[in-house]
């Protein structure tokens, strides 16, 4: 395969100047002149401002100065200074300063957790802050690595390119704020304090990470953790290396800060892959701002009918995918730079070299346990485009069998070395996570009327989650599918995704569609800027579209939140019946509203064509209009997500009383790290049931989140062994597997005996407290005379074993 002909639009005249005086498009997608830059402090403006708005959302969540000013400290020491220095070793030669940053800060990601198993292996966390030397000193003492310290030949971006994307890492930060930040507490501080529900559980994986290689599952002691933990290092060495309490690092510092790491990873990988500045803060606002359309609020699509909501694409909701995302981001940059075709136009951005090779080791070894779901996608990426230039060169393309044998080597340590060849019942069964929306359990559909119902259905699927790659079409139209090698690595991605999601059937499928996003919003990236190239629009009308998209964006917004209900109800009513709402209903909002929008699109462009015949400077225009549009489309679920958050209650949070984590606390500042815990505290919470009623949601994980120790039996839902036979999916209801020891530990709390005391500590010789949490049961009062009582908050009592 050739490469495309999108270098003939950015031709220079012979003056130098573009096509047409269009001095506003030339300055978006130049490459090589990507000047005038800043220079001195000013050119580090947009990055302390960016920084300082952050601190000021912190500050205002009742964020601890000290807190943000050790966790800054941990980023610079313990992240980003040595993952630059080795990135500088691995690339042959400096690009920008902010790649290397960027990306030297993901492969610092890297680093820490060799740098944890070290440790924590060896019991040396309290030498943690230490760990950077084992970097810093060869930099210092080898003559040769001397000079990564300070690199030559740095090109300056833009300060506008500067500004806009340090603009739409701000505006993430303004969103987790609004949806995150400010919602939840750092810690409860009331009786009816909410949190989220996986936060605790998630919290507890951190909490062991601290003292166990690999880590072990919290709620069941000793229970293998055959699961995605990279992310739950990466927590632990913030407290390790920065002294900040865990707690604060997962409600406060972690979300934001790897949620900019992984715009900035965007905006650098799209500058290098597709060789224009501009497709950075372009793919980056991609990333961020377009979201699902559904044409409803509040959003009545559930949360997985088709994977995990796509504004959360970097998101507190799953610290894994937040933490996976930058690498996963930089793995793509790491695999696409080695197929790239240097040309006129790609900016002279010099290649990484053979680093590009280990760098893409790195970063795959880290994905693979960062994200379950991210190298399978990756390697459907390398396959597609190694099978279609295979097919349009007939030579067998060995650079990507290369990269893919690194990425396959990686899933294949994950696999074995940290999932236990587990697949948690994930099974192809093609189209099993959505066809229940075109269910026709009694037949009576006709075979035509099924057939259409089945492509609406499809077509509501791309809808909710694909707007953000419209900007592809134009660029695979163009180019009559005559791509280049990386261009075909993204293509393959972006399709791997959601076609994953479509043959494999299970909860957690959701998240391959997630991963082809990013490669998806690259590849969109660059369609726009090729787009946008041949517009060659003046400055003057840059601004009117800029406006107009906002405007467009803003009109849906308020619409969508005023008149929801009414446009539900009107999209609804031709299918209304006696026998109730078809599952498919929940959809119609969203294919009517397309539909409406489709046909608004085509009466507009064929006005746009008739105008041009008398309006020159309209013609060869429309194009860029109507995909600006089309991805303004999908802003308004960004949008409206906020407005949600304000009123309602995440979905999936509980009542998690102050009470709780106080006696957990306790707990944590009077034991060792080793000691066992064991609670009567099995449930989801306990708010809705009368005191000693059994529960019915077996995920308690307040008293291993707060009390960072491993306990006897508490929540169980998430046990890998559990989920394996669910599909994926949590198993609440499922009772504990050894009823014998359940009974013991039961019978501890309610009819204890000097001998059943025993025997529950001949289970784990470690057990030290017994936690009983009042609302699930009270203890009995014999439990005084044979253990002491060494904690009472009314709520919750902690008894010692002598």
């Amino acid at each position: 395969m050739g490469t495309t002909n999108s270098t003939a639009s950015s031709a220079r005249s012979r003056d130098g100047r573009p096509p047409g005086g269009a001095s506003a498009s030339a300055s978006l997608t130049a490459g090589r002149r990507d000047s005038p830059a800043p220079g001195g402090l000013r050119r580090w403006a947009p990055a302390v401002a960016c920084y300082l708005f952050a601190v000021a959302l912190l500050l205002a969540t009742d964020t601890p100065p000290g807190d943000i000013a050790r966790y800054t400290g941990y980023a610079a020491w313990g992240v980003l200074l040595p993952g630059t220095l080795v990135f500088r070793a691995l690339r042959r030669r400096p690009h920008t300063l902010v790649e290397d940053l960027v990306l030297g800060a993901v492969t610092g990601l890297v680093l820490e957790l060799g740098a944890w198993a070290l440790l924590v292996s060896l019991g040396l966390q309290r030498f943690a802050v230490a760990w950077p030397l084992l970097v810093v000193v060869p930099f210092l003492a080898v003559p040769g690595l001397r000079r990564h310290w300070r690199p030559a030949g740095y090109r300056r971006p833009a300060e506008r390119w500067s500004w806009a994307t340090a603009g739409v890492v701000a505006l993430s930060s303004a969103y987790y704020y609004e949806v995150f930040l400010a919602r939840f507490p750092i810690l409860p501080d009331s009786e009816t304090s909410r949190q989220y529900g996986d936060l605790p559980y998630l919290l507890s994986l951190a909490g062991n990470a601290k003292y166990n290689v690999p880590p072990t599952l919290p709620q069941v002691s000793g229970e293998p953790l055959n699961y995605h933990w990279f992310t739950f290092v990466h927590m632990a060495m913030g407290d390790l290396v920065g002294h900040v309490d865990l707690s604060v690092v997962e409600m406060r510092l972690m979300v934001p800060a790897l949620g900019a790491l992984g715009i900035l990873a965007v905006a650098v990988v799209a500058h290098r892959l597709v060789g224009r500045p501009w497709a950075g803060p372009v793919a980056a606002l991609l990333v961020f701002a377009v979201g699902e359309f559904t044409a409803a609020y509040p959003n009545n699509v559930g949360s997985w009918t088709f994977g995990a909501p796509a504004v959360r694409l970097m998101s507190f909701a799953s610290l894994s995918l937040t933490y996976s995302q930058p690498l996963l981001i930089a793995l793509i940059g790491a695999a696409g730079d080695p197929l790239r075709r240097t040309r006129e136009g790609d900016g002279g951005i010099p290649s990484f070299g053979r680093g590009a090779y280990v760098l893409a080791a790195l970063f795959a070894l880290a994905s693979s346990a960062a994200k379950a779901s991210t190298l399978p996608v990756v390697l459907g990426g390398l396959g597609f485009a190694g099978l279609m230039i295979l097919i349009g060169t007939r030579r067998v393309p060995w650079t990507i069998v290369g990269l893919g044998a690194i990425v396959g080597a990686a899933q294949l340590f994950a696999t074995a070395a940290v999932f236990d060849f587990q697949s948690y019942a994930l099974e192809v069964v093609p189209f099993g996570n959505v066809r229940g929306y075109w269910a026709d359990p009694d037949g009576s559909r006709p075979a035509a009327v099924q057939a259409g119902l089945v492509a609406a259905i499809l077509v509501a699927f791309v809808l909710n989650h694909h707007l953000k790659a419209a900007g592809m079409l134009p660029l695979l139209w163009r180019s009559r599918l005559d791509l280049a090698p990386v261009q075909w690595f993204l293509l393959g991605g972006a399709l791997a995704g959601p076609a994953a999601y479509l043959a494999v059937n299970g909860f957690n499928a959701s998240y391959f569609t997630l991963a082809g996003l990013p490669f998806a919003a690259l590849l969109s990236a660059w369609g726009y800027c090729e787009t946008f190239e041949r517009a060659a629009l003046p400055r003057r009308a840059v601004l009117l579209l800029a406006a107009a998209a906002a405007v467009l964006a803003g009109a849906l917004t308020l619409a969508l939140y005023r008149y929801s209900d009414d446009w539900k109800a009107f999209a609804a009513r031709p299918f209304d019946g006696p026998a109730g709402e078809p599952p498919y209903v929940k959809l119609l909002p969203a294919l009517v509203a397309a539909a409406a929008l489709a046909g608004l699109a085509l009466a507009g462009g064929l006005l746009w064509r008739l105008a041009g015949r008398a309006v020159p400077a309209l013609r060869r225009r429309g194009g860029v209009v109507l995909l600006t549009a089309v991805l303004a489309v999908g802003v308004p679920a960004t949008a409206l997500d906020v407005l949600q958050a304000r009123k309602v209650h995440w979905e999936g949070s509980w009542i998690l009383p102050e009470t709780q984590v106080q006696a957990a606390r306790w707990v944590r500042e009077h034991s060792g790290p080793r000691d066992v815990l064991a609670t009567n505290s099995h449930c989801w919470q306990f708010e809705d049931y009368a005191d000693s009623a059994s529960c019915d949601n077996y995920r308690s994980y307040w008293l291993s989140a707060y009390s960072e120790r491993s306990v006897l039996i508490e929540g169980w839902a998430y046990a890998p062994r559990l989920m394996a036979t669910a599909a994926g999916a949590v198993s609440a209801t499922t009772g504990f597997w050894d009823e014998a020891l359940f009974r013991r530990n039961e019978e501890a709390f309610y009819h204890p005996t000097a001998d059943t005391l025993r025997r529950l500590r001949d289970d784990d010789p470690r057990l030290r407290y017994l936690v009983v949490h009042r609302k699930a049961g009270a203890e009995s009062p014999r439990l005084k005379d044979l253990t002491k009582q060494v904690f009472d908050n009314g709520r919750v009592a902690v008894y010692e074993l002598s």
